[in-house]
């Protein structure tokens, strides 16, 4: 094998080198001490060119070494652009085989070009290149061309989730990660930082402070709508607590302690605060996650909506799709800064209703997301205020029927549990999430009764006064300004749907554990009446009792749903009473109690509590 520039030594006298002449062991190595090779624009042209077809390079090296020559601060960069292209073409092959390939790990799949990229300092070269205007001392720092951009973040990307390791270390470099976000401020180059962003911050060994950013109120107020939809996916990252998790060591009780010795805020609270401060950032979540979309009509509709799920699996795609109708929009008209751009675009219109609808679905999904994770944090009475005063639940009310669960709804998807990390369609994750929102709304808070509609609201004093029984303080105090419209109000929506569910189907999980939230918290003969008339008991009987359900967490879910019926009430014992009419059905039931102890133990606790006062 060749040697590496001779290998002479003026340590040893000007005798050559007994050393190992593998070049990619010799670069290995230098990554690893930090000394001698580093890239291959060190090596000569000619070794470079000799090694070539028998290490199959497939010319990358050489590229690189073109690349860097041509791409210094004060040059012309067309040169380097068109280089860049030529590698970029043979990294991209790679990168879509990675997101087709069945999901392959890493390990099992192996991409040589972009390991030799990487290998021969493509990476840092790019980091490089992308962060020079910023290095230089002119007070009028130089511009590079849009296109370079986009070109040099996609190959960044690429060697991410093609190479292992590459998104650990540009996540090590802080400057880099910062310098990201000021990238975003461009909408031709904002996609592709988004992406990038989005896969270094889920390997960042710290959380980022979204205070470091520079200035970024002003970055999120620049965003229109699409695009502070995509940089929710971010924000997700950035405000949820690490998972720690479920070993012994971090018990609750382990838990609640650290806890305690930890009094200060913890950075994803600090990055919640931070995100509060932006003016107008939480009614502009408000506004997206009800903004309506036209309802799709028509017999193809759910195979057209199935076979979108299936290309799109990368969710990249359609985001790309999306770009593009509104680059096509901005080549005929102004530029807009809010979501009318893509409204409006030639190229959208194009595009299939089912199409249009998942795009819609996947921007509200990482809303959605957002808006729960601040409603679980510290600040919860804040946003509870401002979800309210936005009309967060009435705006979610209105796009029930059209968006969230419509009658086109694909019957056929498996759903995986409650996970929500399952390998799930784009539409059931929406659904979930919209249930967790619900529960995490309700649970303990007055604001619960904003679920209702005014009509039902009536109904709930109506049962008070009849019972002799004084309205809660909760209710007497609603707004009712900032309730659902229409005939029904959102808890009964979620009702009715949880009718027409499978036995085993998923969804029963959370939106019993939504309705569930609702009774939570101080017991409310009208709240438990209200859903006690609607026939909820019943419901939950027959699936515990006769629907034959076998799945541990929606029984589980259902026993805490009735356990929350029917504490201390005496009219929902009567109604158990008459649906368990027969011995062989309360043996059932007792058979599904002893079979899941630990899942029935609410259950069980509220029948020996009530007992006692009746």
């Amino acid at each position: 094998m060749a040697t590496l520039l001779g290998s002479y030594s003026p340590q040893t006298g000007g005798k050559p080198r007994n050393c190992c002449s593998n070049i990619v062991t010799r670069f290995t190595g230098s990554k690893i001490t930090g000394q001698g090779f580093s890239r291959g624009t060190q090596l000569p042209g000619g070794l470079l060119q000799e090694r070539d077809k028998r290490a199959k390079w497939k010319g990358i090296p050489t590229l690189l070494q073109k690349l860097y020559e041509s791409s210094h601060l004060n040059s012309d960069l067309s040169h380097a652009h068109g280089f860049l292209k030529l590698l970029s073409s043979q990294l991209s092959m790679e990168a879509m085989s990675f997101v087709t390939e069945d999901r392959k790990t890493v390990q099992e799949s192996t991409f040589p070009n972009t390991h030799t990229f990487d290998l021969f300092g493509g990476v840092d070269l790019l980091v490089e290149i992308l962060m020079r205007p910023t290095l230089t001392m002119q007070k009028k720092k130089p511009k590079m061309n849009d296109d370079l951009v986009k070109d040099c973040l996609s190959v960044l990307y690429n060697c991410c989730i093609c190479t292992e390791g590459v998104t650990k270390s540009l996540a090590a470099r802080d400057d880099f990660v910062l310098f990201l976000f000021t990238l975003m401020t461009n909408k031709k180059t904002f996609l592709q930082t988004a992406t990038l962003i989005e896969d270094i911050l889920g390997v960042k060994k710290d959380m980022i402070q979204l205070e470091g950013i520079p200035n970024l109120s002003g970055l999120v107020q620049s965003f229109d709508q699409q695009q502070l939809a995509n940089f929710c996916r971010i924000l997700s990252v950035t405000i949820s607590e690490p998972d720690v998790g479920n070993d012994d060591k971090h018990t609750l009780l382990a838990k609640n302690a650290q806890q305690k010795r930890n009094a200060s805020p913890s950075r994803a609270e600090v990055n919640q605060v931070t995100l509060l401060n932006i003016p107008g950032f939480i009614e502009r979540l408000c506004k997206l996650a009800t903004r309506k979309v036209s309802e799709a009509t028509g017999a193809n509709f759910l195979q057209e909506l199935e076979d979108w799920y299936t290309w799109l699996d990368n969710a990249l795609v359609l985001d790309t799709l999306m770009q593009m109708a509104t680059e096509e929009a901005e080549q005929s008209s102004t530029e807009s800064s809010d979501e009318s751009s893509v409204a409006t675009s030639p190229l959208r219109h194009r595009l299939p209703q089912s199409m249009k609808i998942v795009h819609e679905i996947m921007y509200k999904l990482e809303v959605l997301y957002v808006l729960c994770v601040l409603l679980m944090g510290r600040q919860r009475n804040q946003v509870h205020k401002m979800l309210a005063e936005f009309r967060l639940i009435p705006g979610l009310n209105n796009l029930f029927d059209k968006l969230i669960w419509r009658k086109f709804t694909a019957s056929n998807h498996v759903v995986h549990g409650q996970n929500e990390n399952c390998d799930c369609s784009p539409e059931i994750s929406f659904k979930i999430q919209f249930l967790r929102l619900l529960q995490s709304f309700s649970d303990h808070h007055e604001n619960k009764y904003l679920l209702l509609n005014s009509q039902e609201l009536n109904e709930l004093s109506a049962i008070s006064m009849k019972a002799n029984i004084p309205e809660v303080e909760a209710l007497v105090n609603t707004d009712r300004s900032l309730v659902c419209d229409g005939k029904k109000g959102l808890l009964t929506r979620i009702l009715t749907v949880m009718k027409r569910e499978p036995p085993d189907s998923s969804f029963r999980f959370w939106q019993a554990r939504a309705v569930e939230s609702f009774l939570r918290g101080a017991t409310s003969y009208a709240d438990q009446m209200f859903l006690l008339k609607r026939g909820l008991l019943e419901h939950i009987l027959f699936c515990i009792i006769d629907s034959g359900c076998t799945s541990r967490d929606v029984l589980q879910s259902y026993f805490d749903l009735l356990g929350e019926l029917m504490k201390f009430n005496i009219d929902a014992f009567k109604r158990f009473n008459k649906y368990v009419n027969t011995p062989e059905k309360f043996q059932t039931f007792l058979t599904q109690i002893n079979s899941s102890l630990v899942d029935s133990n609410m259950l069980v606790r509220c029948i020996v509590l009530s007992l006692d006062p009746l």
